[in-house]
Formats: C-alpha cells, structure tokens, sequence
C-alpha cells in the first residue's frame, strides 16, 4: 500500500473521530441540560400548585370557622387542585390534601366559631391543617431536588 494513501486514510480516519465525539459531547451536553430544565420545570409547577392548594385551603378554612354555608365553586376548585396533584404527586401528598378538604367540609358544618374559641382551638393544636400537607410538599420537593 502506498504511503500516501495510508497517512490521508489516518488524516481522514482522526477527523471522522473527532468529529463524532463533539456531535457526542454535544448531543450529551444538551441532554443533560434539557434533563435539568425538565426537572426545574416540573419543580417549579408542583412548587405552584402546592402554593395555589395552600392559599385556597387556608382561605376556605377561615371562612368555615365564620359561616355554615360555603360556596360549592370555591370546594370544586379546592377539589380540582386535589385533582392536579393526583397527576403529579406522591400518593402521601394527595392522602394529605384529601384530608384537609374534608377538614374544611367537617368545619363547615360545625357552629361557626368566635375569637373567644380561638384559644380552644389553638390548645387542641387544630389550627394548623395544613401541617401535615406542608411537611409532605417539603419532604417531596427535597427528595426531586436531590435526583
């Protein structure tokens, strides 16, 4: 075999080489960022949720504690927050959002409530319905972080 030839088929053979392992390096660098965004997105969109079923939930819940008759759009819409989160979050997550939904149903149908039996319900540590929820959402979103 002539010389020439073998050191043009090397030049050639390195250059196909090298040029594949940047198409690589490339295509594995964008797959990875791509990766990365996906989970920031999907963070970011349960983050939002979560915050969206808290405000609601907690808006609702004052409202039971002052009246006996609640607005069905506003426990559809509190339902339908539960509903996005079946599609997203752990099955501790929605257990604990189920949970404060027939808090703020049970409230309701309770006689409502004056601020002198605030301090009944502050010493039952009923107050807070949403800790549980709040401390599965932490615990769910460290865990996402951390993959």
């Amino acid at each position: 075999m002539n010389p020439a030839y073998l050191s043009a088929f090397a030049a050639l053979a390195g250059s196909l080489i090298g040029g594949l392992t940047t198409i690589l390096a490339t295509w594995l660098a964008h797959h990875a960022q791509s990766r990365a965004q996906h989970v920031a997105q999907g963070l970011s969109m349960r983050q939002e949720l979560y915050k969206n079923f808290t405000e609601e939930a907690s808006r609702l819940y004052a409202d039971a504690f002052e009246r006996d008759n609640p607005n069905i759009s506003d426990l559809v819409n509190l339902y339908a927050l539960v509903s996005r989160m079946r599609v997203l979050s752990s099955s501790k997550i929605i257990e604990s959002a189920d949970a404060i939904v027939r808090r703020v149903i049970a409230t309701y149908l309770e006689p409502n409530k004056t601020f002198r039996d605030l301090k009944d319900i502050v010493e039952r540590d009923t107050m807070d319905p949403l800790r549980e929820f709040s401390n599965a959402c932490r615990e769910e979103l460290q865990e996402r972080r951390l993959l």
